[in-house]
Parts: structure tokens; sequence; C-alpha cells
């Protein structure tokens, strides 16, 4: 099974399995579609974060997260009279992209378990859809009229993104030829050619013709590693995410808070104020001293020590909100979950992060380059301070469950800021409080703080919820804004579970353009 937030990136991924694929190839050729049909939402010129999971075995993550380049500091910026990174442009492509370098570590895993497919078979129908066309989706019409005045004049993205000047219009056809040579060359001269060899050599070129401080050099030096996942025991399970510089420690903090409060009850006011007030204690943790692992003052697991986790859900008031000035992180991805007939299973997230990434489009290869490094602070040190080599604090987080009673489950959205809480809104629901897999992806949810470029910090619900929860939750002191019935403000999340005797259950989102594709 797998689900994800296209359709024909589903099917993608479930014509591997079909072919004898495992998870991990169906991931990646779901990722490589994704990549192509919903270019605005990630592509290979960003990151990726990986959580495999093999029954019998502890789950495994792997970071393809890319650093700051050698040539990017404090001085480049101040040369060109930016008091913060910008968040569009070449000097907004600061970072390498690690996506295609996970996809490799993630495939020689798969090649312990199977004899592997060829890689051009992975990668067939994402060439497809990149040379043949792709409809384009109402979301990626109204994302590029949004964001028009802030891209339109951003090197190679009119070129590639627009028709005429404008805006695609949804249903029109979409050709991007350039990105399916470059996919074509990564399935004949090996996915290391992305960091080594001509075509790093034409990346570069591109990049620093654009006006990007990534060099070739930086390209060599990246390799994705292979990490171990946070866990932390909560009644009945135990979860799995990324270490950082995910905010993965974000979301398991928030369960784990949640579970010690007690709520009995699903939808009603301590569920919703419950998780919210979790979700603070878990980002004034995280966005104190989660970033790059090697400038944190301690280890992340041991933030979720019990004895921790018990005084920070004490903070938690039961009738009152705790005030929420913060200013929160934006960003736009894609998760995907894959299952495969042995149980093997792949939770996977990928970004450029802001809509469109940079903005930058290499020419030559079609990769639009990401700007996750667009969210490091101009300053000598602390938290995400720009330094060459360093890695940005990143809202990617895949997110895995084992159960005691033997299922296991993937999850997992786009959406920055909200993806954590859109987990916590989801596995609540299903694990805590029984609801079906699809109903607890589709109920409504909220989102504190800011994404998709908004500047608010309000506490955001979907129309859909209950007037008398929204009139107490206001009561409780949240200053709470009411958002269309089905946004995509509230991400794109997705779900599969395995239960103990094989049956496969899965779940899509109805904000997104997605599917689950099973066989």
């Amino acid at each position: 099974m797998v689900t994800s937030p296209h359709h024909l990136a589903s099917q993608a991924g479930l014509h591997v399995l079909r072919d004898g694929g495992t998870a991990i190839e169906a991931a990646v050729a779901t990722a490589a579609a994704l990549a192509v049909v919903y270019p605005h939402m990630t592509g290979i010129g960003g990151d990726g974060f990986w959580l495999i999971a093999e029954p019998g075995r502890e789950p495994v993550a792997i970071d393809a997260c890319g650093g700051a380049g050698h040539a990017v500091s404090l001085d480049l910026y101040r040369r060109h009279g930016h008091a913060t990174v910008p968040w569009r442009g070449p000097l907004a492509a600061n970072t390498v992209a690690g996506t295609i370098d996970g996809w490799r570590e993630a495939l020689a895993i798969s090649a312990r378990w199977a004899n592997p497919l060829p890689l051009a078979r992975i990668l067939e129908e994402a060439v497809a859809h990149a040379e043949g066309g792709i409809p384009v989706t109402a979301s990626q019409e109204a994302l590029t009229r949004e964001k028009l005045p802030e891209l339109k004049d951003v090197p190679g993205y009119a070129d590639t993104f627009l028709t005429g000047g404008e805006p695609p219009r949804e249903g029109s056809l979409l050709k991007q030829a350039a990105l399916g040579r470059t996919l074509r060359r990564l399935a004949a001269e090996g996915l290391d050619s992305f960091y080594q060899g001509p075509l790093a050599a034409s990346i570069a070129a591109d990049l620093e013709r654009a006006g990007s401080p990534i060099t070739v050099a930086d390209l060599a030096k990246h390799a994705a590693r292979p990490r171990t996942p946070l866990s932390v025991g909560i009644r009945g399970a135990r979860l799995f995410n990324h270490p950082p510089p995910s905010q993965g420690l974000a979301s398991l903090m928030i369960l784990a808070l949640f579970d010690r409060l007690g709520v009995t009850e699903a939808e009603g006011f301590a569920h919703i104020h419950g998780l919210v007030e979790a979700t603070k204690q878990a980002f004034l943790v995280r966005d104190r001293d989660v970033g790059d692992p090697a400038f944190m003052a301690a280890e992340a697991q041991s933030y979720l020590d019990a004895g921790l986790l018990d005084d920070l859900a004490a903070r938690i008031d039961p009738a009152r909100a705790l005030p929420w000035p913060y200013v929160a992180q934006p960003g736009d991805t894609v998760w995907l979950g894959v299952v495969d007939g042995q149980g093997r299973a792949v939770s996977m997230i990928q970004s450029v992060y802001f809509e469109f990434g940079s903005g930058v489009v290499l020419p030559d290869t079609g990769i639009t380059w990401q700007n996750r490094g667009a969210s490091f602070r101009l300053e000598e040190d602390g938290w995400n301070a720009l330094s060459p080599g360093r890695k940005p604090f990143h809202t990617l987080n895949p997110a895995f469950a084992r159960f005691d009673d033997g299922r296991s489950m993937v999850y997992g959205t786009m959406g920055g800021e909200g993806q954590p809480q859109t987990q916590a809104a989801v596995f609540s629901r299903y694990a805590m409080f029984g609801q079906g897999l699809q109903a607890a992806v589709t109920a409504p949810r909220w989102l504190l703080g800011k994404t998709w470029g908004d500047a608010s910090v309000s506490l955001k619900l979907e129309s859909r919820f209950d007037p008398a929860l929204v009139a107490a939750l206001r009561d409780a002191g949240h200053e709470v804004e009411i958002l269309e019935p089905f946004t995509s403000t509230m991400g794109h999340a997705g779900a599969i579970v395995r239960h103990p005797d094989g049956t496969l259950e899965g779940a899509t989102d109805p904000r997104s353009d997605g599917a689950v594709a099973a066989w």
C-alpha cells in the first residue's frame, strides 16, 4: 500500500510494488513522481528525511539534509546589504540539496532485503510525467498566483512555471523536459552523479550563473547519514520520529505530554486544548534547543526522559491557555508512506521548504533549488546561526508507531509548523480514541502559529468544529481564527496501518490531490 498527496505519485509507487519492488523502492518512485507532478510542494533540489522499519528490528532513520556551502557566511549577506537571509532568489539557495543522496542511502538498505529493481524502472513514471506533461493542479495554480510577485523575477522560474508570463491554469499541461532528462541521467549514471561528475558540474555551473553560493565542492562533500530515530513510549504504543535537525522531537513530546493529561474523550475541549497546550510546551523546547545536532548542548533523546516530560506536563493548565506570542516557521513539503507485502514500512518526507523553494530553477537540469537555508539567523552564534557547513533547522519529521497489540503505523503530513500538530491530531484520534483511520485524517484540524507564509500566530481552526467548542477555547484565552472547512493550511496528511494479520488500512487527505493505492 502507498499513500501520498498526489494520485499519480501513489500509482507510481504501487506499480513498483506490483513489479516486486520493496517499500523503499516504491517510496523512491513515489518521491520522484511527486517532484514532477507536485512541483510547488517538493523537488529533487530539496532535502529529505526517512524512517525505515522492518518487522522484528529497530527502525532506522536517514538524514538527507544538506548543509550551508563553504562560502555561505555572515559577510556574504552583509556585502549584499542583507540583515536577514532573503526568502527567495539565489542567496536563499545557500544549502546543498540532500534528497538524492537520501534515495541512494535508502536503496542501499533495500538491496539487502531483495535483488534491486533497475533504477531506470524506479524512476520510469517520474520521467514519463516530466516529458509527457502533467495536468496543473488547483493548488499549483493558486499558489503560483499568490506568490507570483516574489517569484516571477527569480532566475529560471518564469521559463519553467509560467505560461506567457502568467500562472498556468488548472488542468493545463505542464511539461518539464529538462527535469525529465536529469532523471534519465540519474537512472543511467547513478544517484552519485548528482554530487560528483559531469551532472554535478552542470548543476554547480547553473547555480553559479544564477548567483547561488553553492559550488561543485559543496556538492561533492555531501553525504546522507543513517541515524538512530528518537523514540518515546506512551500507553499502548512506542512512537518513533526523526532526530535533529528535524523537529521530530516536538512531535514525540506533544503526544507524550498529552498522554500524561489523562484525557478520555475525543473532539471536546480537553482534547483540543490539551494538544494545543502540549504543543506550546514542546515548541518552547524545540525553539530553544533543536537544530544541527553538532551544535546542540544535549542529546535530543534526553528531552524525552520521563521525569522531564512529567515536569512539562505539570505546567499545562487544563482550563487556561498559555499566552502565545511566538512567531513560527513556515514551510511546504510532501509526506508519503509505503508498506510492502513483507511488512517493511517507510515514512518519508521531502521538501524544498517554501512553495517552489528559492524559486531558482536551473536551466540545464530543470531542478528547482530549495530555500531551507533562509531559516538561518545571521548571528555569530546561538540557535540556528549561519555558518559554513551547518545544517539548518528543519520542520520535516516522518513518524512511525508500533503498538503493543502488534499493529504498526506510518503517518505524517506536509505543512511546516503544522506537521507535529497534525500528527498529534491524527494519531490521537485513531490510536487513543478509536476513530477510523480515514475519519481521523478527514476530521477538522487546527494549527497554532503560522504556515504557508501567513504572518498571524493565532490558533487557527477549520470551520467544521462545533461552535460551542470554539467558544470554550476563546473563553480559555486562545486567540482563535476560523478558516475554510478543508484548507491546505492544515497540511496534507496520510497514514497506513498494518494489522497483525497482515491487513493494510490506509488514509489520504481530502485537502490534497492524493490517493491510497493498494494491491
